[in-house]
């Protein structure tokens, strides 16, 4: 299994700093819904502190937990890929603080300095890597459980 990659910590620190100069903080109660899959995937997060409970609906009554986030974590990913629509939806677990940026603007930030795109890109395909891996275990555990009914 790959590793779990904090993308801030991934970038070097000119880039890091370029990257930072867009945030912007916000705070999410817990329980509040952050986005639904499908949705427009117009910015991401990454988290400060608290925790964030990724989930992909399995029917239309239920959602698996398909992954948590904390810390340096990155939260959002679909920005990055067309048709810029959320892939799971995202609840925050207790109160979450966050660095919240927007793609629109990121995206220029990259275009302007491709070396900081290249390192932002590359962070993101290991995040997705590793989350595509552990999504793909909690679902096969699911469906054990599923089957063991």
């Amino acid at each position: 299994m790959t590793k779990a990659t904090k993308l801030l910590t991934a970038l070097p620190p000119p880039q890091r700093h370029r990257l930072m100069t867009l945030a912007r903080e916000v705070s999410f109660p817990e329980d509040r819904r952050i986005f639904e899959a499908g949705g427009r995937a117009d910015r991401f997060w990454v988290i400060r502190s608290g925790a964030v409970s990724l989930d992909q609906r399995v029917n239309s009554l239920q959602r698996v937990t398909v992954a948590s986030l904390g810390a340096g974590d990155l939260l959002g990913w679909s920005w990055l890929f067309p048709p810029h629509e959320w892939d799971f939806g995202a609840a925050a677990f207790s109160p979450v603080r966050a660095h919240e940026f927007d793609a629109d603007a990121v995206l220029r930030l990259c275009a302007e300095d491709p070396e900081l795109g290249m390192v932002l890109v590359r962070g993101v395909a290991e995040i997705l890597a590793h989350r595509l891996e552990t999504t793909r275990g909690k679902l096969m555990e699911y469906a054990r459980h599923r089957r063991a009914l």
